[in-house]
């Protein structure tokens, strides 16, 4: 029985009959979710997750979640807010941050780790565009450039550098890094990984172009062909040894932006 319903959940956007109205148990003894058909041509569409959990984006703008309560499988606290004109969902490892229509947001899922925004629930109100997350913190990009974060390694943030200009933001597992549109990059969360990046402030001033990522460190490549690294020393944030190379090997590239 499990295996058919699986089935059917991972064929239900493109199925021709209506996915209809989802029939959601969150007893986390359970593996079983069910969708009824009364609704006729509401689809599920999408479908995201936590390490525990999911949530699935129907054509209507619903969303239904599923798994591990804690960690964003119960929905009930919000489920007024996910009736309907949800457009996007993004996640981390243990929350859940839904996108609306109007750019609010709405968050579940263990509080600790984003799914409680409430302390900065005026900022999400509206014109929010886009959602990154690490583990477990999620930041917000609003309209006007500026970024609003919260959740677990969300601390350490300068909220004066980032009440505008910013153009896009990075992520590893524990840090932030926020491209601003004069080139410059701004970090905060956990200082090893990446979110204290006061050793390379001057070379992070001006000229950054992209920014890269992996679990434990950043480096960002420059319109000069340079790169900058910062981060766990032993995992790619330390680059001491061969920065001689960066210029050489990046000067027969063209990097336009």
């Amino acid at each position: 029985m499990i295996g058919f319903i699986a089935y059917f959940v991972v064929l239900a956007p493109y199925a021709e009959q209506s996915s209809g109205s989802p029939i959601v148990n969150n007893d986390d003894s359970s593996d079983e979710v069910t969708f009824s058909t009364g609704d006729e041509g509401v689809k599920v569409v999408e479908v995201f997750s936590t390490t525990s959990a999911f949530a699935a984006l129907k054509s209507d703008g619903s969303v239904v979640t599923w798994g591990d309560s804690r960690e964003g499988g119960d929905s009930s606290a919000v489920s007024s807010e996910l009736a309907g004109g949800v457009v996007k969902v993004f996640s981390n490892n243990h929350a859940f941050a839904a996108l609306k229509v109007d750019g609010s947001l709405v968050t579940w899922g263990e509080a600790n780790d984003g799914g409680d925004s409430s302390d900065v629930s005026s900022d999400l109100k509206s014109n929010v565009v886009e959602v990154f997350s690490t583990w477990y913190a999620f930041a917000a990009l609003k309209t006007d450039g500026s970024v609003v974060s919260w959740g677990g390694s969300s601390r350490n943030s300068d909220s004066s550098d980032l009440a505008s200009g910013v153009v896009k933001v990075y992520t590893n597992a524990l840090a932030f890094a926020a491209l601003k549109t004069d080139g410059s990059v701004v970090t905060w969360g956990i200082s090893s990984r990446g979110g204290d990046s006061s050793a390379v402030r001057s070379d992070l001033a001006s000229g950054v172009v992209e920014v890269y990522t992996n679990n434990y460190a950043f480096a960002a490549l420059k319109n000069d062909g340079s790169v900058v690294t910062w981060g766990e020393p032993r995992r790619g944030g330390e680059s001491s040894a061969v920065s001689s190379n960066f210029r050489k090997l990046t000067s027969t590239a063209s990097i336009a932006k």
